[in-house]
């Protein structure tokens, strides 16, 4: 998630038996998240955590197509979900 997005600093809580980070609404909002969605941890290491959230995925997918001369044709949706069902 290489955007003009600050670093910012959060606090892990206890959540039942699980640790759980409460995103501030600034980031919530710059990253368009709402309740249910996933995002997608990209990068970690002991201190930070990069996650990009769906949507911001796709659309880094789709450029990199767009990078490599592919087209895409008109009307096509990309929804990994879709393409990974069994």
């Amino acid at each position: 998630m290489k955007q003009d997005i600050k670093k910012r600093t959060v606090q892990i809580s206890k959540w039942g038996n699980s640790l759980a980070v409460r995103l501030p609404k600034k980031l919530v909002d710059e990253l368009g998240l709402k309740q249910g969605d996933e995002i997608n941890v990209v990068a970690a290491s002991a201190t930070t955590l990069e996650v990009e959230s769906a949507a911001q995925a796709r659309q880094r997918a789709l450029a990199r197509m767009s990078g490599r001369g592919w087209k895409v044709p008109k009307g096509w949706r990309f929804n990994r979900d879709e393409a990974n069902e069994r």
